[in-house]
């Protein structure tokens, strides 16, 4: 009785509560899309930081991210707490992460050196709040929500969300920012930092007081959780998650490289001068107003013709839309393509979760354990390497046409460099990645069969539990 009031308690299939539990996403979403957005140009243009050193504050970064996220991966399913497995990642996380989006923008400037140390120091410490915030909530997602059609309309809500946050990541600072490579508005910097706190711990609280809720069946998966090296050599030699992990890290590799380039691609390609800052958030803002339209057209697509195949075609789509940054030069031409980008964008959000979602359910009908934490961490992990790539390739570019310290003044150099960062190398990163889903082995007929051996298992943990 009592866990069938527990459960009916829950109703993890109710709008509302899918509502609620997005919340979360969109406070996680603003803080680091926001940070993806502008750290580079922050360090690079205002700051004045040569861009290698910026490469190699981000090498060190992601070294951490090394130790960092599967391990908090790995705590989150070994917790046991009053509070459950999960919570108490979102609870530690909430505070530093929100002092943090201030503390970004706000370097010491009387020395070069100095203000690279503090960009080290503030990144990892940034990144450290961050996946214990967001290890938190995701790793909740395919335990709330159990089946294809469930995880496809709560992911459907959840991408609305994370667009929603997008949208307000990209624009909102740029009615603080007049001329986002102008030093002489670094306070805009400051400024849009603190309304970005203030609208994450307002969503936040939403989530944590509505939506931050653990299903009763894995209580007790903790206790059956191997160990950390043994669960790292589990994932990796999953079939499944390591196709996932390929294409999950270059299609991130193109969600970093667009926001992270669009600054200087709108200024120096499409012509947006000071004053007309907005329009940058703007381009990216209709990139998603689009994708929010769409992704109701990929959860059909889910549904119909399945997981492997729907991501294929929305990565392909995706490359074409990109394909006419290599011509466009002027703003009006920009909205469109980037209204055009929306659409493979929407299958690639919505894609992603469901996908491995699907990996961790084949991971428990093998190990009988629950390691959401453990296969999250490992994959956050590998997908931080995605950024080292990217900065490689923008340094790689930049140094080939001169601009390896910030120069005001552009060359036709400098716009082939942006052009060639914003299509041909995100284009290669999908090729891959389509090739990627193509081997990926978790089939529609597989996953129905998953899907019913999963239900029985779950029932057999809560008669466990009924039994205790």
């Amino acid at each position: 009785m009592e866990t069938k009031q527990f459960e009916k308690k829950l109703d993890t299939k109710s709008t509302n509560f899918m509502i609620s539990y997005s919340f979360g996403q969109l406070s996680d979403v603003i803080g680091y899309q926001m940070f993806t957005f502008l750290i580079f140009t922050f360090y690079y243009a205002i700051i004045g930081l040569n861009v290698n050193w910026i490469t190699i504050g981000f090498i060190i970064w992601s070294v951490w991210n090394a130790f960092n996220d599967p391990m908090v991966g790995y705590i989150s399913d070994r917790l046991n707490t009053k509070w459950g497995r999960r919570k108490p990642l979102v609870y530690v996380g909430i505070i530093p992460l929100l002092t943090l989006m201030v503390l970004l923008w706000t370097p010491p400037l009387n020395s070069k050196i100095i203000s690279f140390i503090y960009f080290i120091i503030i990144i990892l410490a940034f990144d450290t709040a961050y996946t214990s915030f967001s290890m938190g909530q995701a790793t909740l997602f395919p335990e709330l929500f159990k089946n294809l059609e469930e995880r496809a309309k709560a992911n459907n809500i959840r991408q609305i969300f994370t667009i929603f946050g997008l949208i307000i990541a990209f624009i909102m600072p740029t009615f603080f920012i007049p001329k986002l490579t102008n030093p002489q508005y670094i306070g805009g910097y400051i400024l849009a930092g603190i309304v970005a706190m203030i609208l994450m711990g307002f969503f936040g609280i939403i989530f944590i007081i509505f939506g931050l809720k653990e299903p009763k069946e894995f209580s007790e998966d903790y206790k059956d959780t191997p160990p950390f090296f043994t669960s790292l050599k589990i994932s990796l030699k999953r079939k499944s998650f390591k196709w996932y992990v390929l294409v999950h890290f270059v299609n991130w590799y193109v969600y970093g490289m667009l926001p992270t380039i669009l600054p200087l691609f709108a200024e120096y390609v499409l012509g947006i001068g000071e004053g007309e800052t907005f329009y940058i958030g703007l381009l990216l803002g209709v990139t998603f107003i689009s994708a929010c339209i769409f992704i109701a057209l990929w959860k059909y697509v889910a549904i119909k013709i399945g997981i492997r195949k729907g991501f294929m075609i929305s990565m392909l789509i995706f490359i074409i839309t990109l394909f006419p940054n290599l011509f466009i030069n002027n703003v009006i031409q920009g909205f469109i393509v980037f209204f055009l980008i929306g659409i493979g964008l929407a299958g690639s959000l919505f894609f992603l979760d469901i996908t491995i979602a699907a990996v961790m359910d084949e991971d428990e009908l093998e190990t009988g354990v629950r390691r959401a934490g453990g296969i999250y961490g490992i994959s956050t992990f590998i997908l931080r390497f995605a950024t080292i790539f990217m900065f490689l390739t923008i340094s790689l570019v930049f140094n080939s046409t001169g601009w390896t310290v910030f120069d005001p003044i552009g060359t036709v150099n400098t716009q082939l460099g942006l052009r060639i960062l914003i299509f041909v190398f995100p284009a290669i990163a999908l090729i891959i990645g389509i090739l990627g889903m193509y081997k990926f082995p978790i089939t529609v007929e597989k996953y129905t069969e998953m899907k019913k051996e999963l239900r029985k298992l779950h029932e057999h943990k809560l008669e466990k539990i009924r039994n205790t």
